[in-house]
């Protein structure tokens, strides 16, 4: 049997794509990431899914289940929070399951990120302002940045950052970019994208870290900083080239 990896999107149940709700109702086995999901999601499972919260196991745990689970026949989900493709420990689970010659495939699912960026109706490109985004993290109890990925770097080409798993860092973080975007740089901070308890905290660069701490935000936050998050009336930029009324467009063929 093939073990599906599907991205339970950003938490809202009805953010899935068809395909991640189909697979969840066929699947015999599902493993959760409980911290971060929310329990609406688990309603596409079918009556007698065997439900698996992978908040507390390890890595080799989770394998084991995964494992144990394809050999008996079982149909296993593995869910990820938002998307597969950030994040979501697919490069160790997928190279376990190679090793045990169990087969696999991806279902991708609404990053965290896009359902944010929706909630407070911004386009993270904006023409002349910015074209570019960097989906990045920061280094606390984690595993080594890459070699030439550091923040300020980043933030001196102008693109529009997003931070994940950063939100207990704010002050810190904010402290760093702050002489290369300026203290008056627009940031949005989105605690848990489209769930119930979504909260959404609108600040700059030299004060957000303020709003952070009186909210009390610990986990399940995107952190989003950028010319193009400003407001309307201050956001500037250009129009699209693609939709210019000036651009040459291809004679329309008429059919003879």
């Amino acid at each position: 049997m093939t073990v599906h990896f599907v991205g339970a999107g950003p938490g809202a149940a009805d953010l899935l794509t068809v395909r991640a709700a189909r697979l969840l109702a066929e699947a015999d086995v599902v493993l959760f990431p409980g911290t971060y999901l929310d329990p609406g999601v688990l309603a596409h499972c079918g009556p007698d899914a065997v439900l698996v919260d992978t908040q507390d196991l390890n890595l080799d745990e989770i394998t084991s289940v995964l494992v144990d689970g394809a050999r008996a026949g079982r149909r296993v989900v593995r869910l990820t929070s938002g998307d597969p493709s950030l994040y979501s420990a697919l490069h160790e689970q997928t190279r376990r399951l190679d090793a045990a010659g169990v087969a696999w495939q991806v279902t991708p699912g609404v990053p965290a990120y896009a359902a944010a960026a929706a909630r407070v109706g911004h386009e993270l490109t904006v023409p002349l302002v910015a074209q570019s985004v960097v989906l990045t993290r920061t280094r606390a109890r984690s595993t080594p940045m890459g070699q030439g990925e550091s923040l300020t770097g980043f933030a001196a080409t102008g693109a529009t950052l997003v931070l994940h798993l950063a939100v207990t860092r704010t002050r810190e973080l904010m402290a760093e970019l702050e002489p290369v975007v300026g203290a008056d740089c627009p940031v949005v901070v989105v605690y848990r994208a489209s769930q119930p308890e979504e909260l959404v905290l609108r600040g700059t660069v030299g004060m957000v870290a303020d709003l952070v701490e009186e909210a009390g935000l610990r986990q399940a936050a995107v952190i989003m900083v950028g010319r193009a998050l400003a407001g309307a009336d201050r956001r500037g930029g250009g129009e699209s080239h693609l939709y210019s009324a000036g651009r040459d467009r291809p004679a329309k063929h008429r059919n003879t």
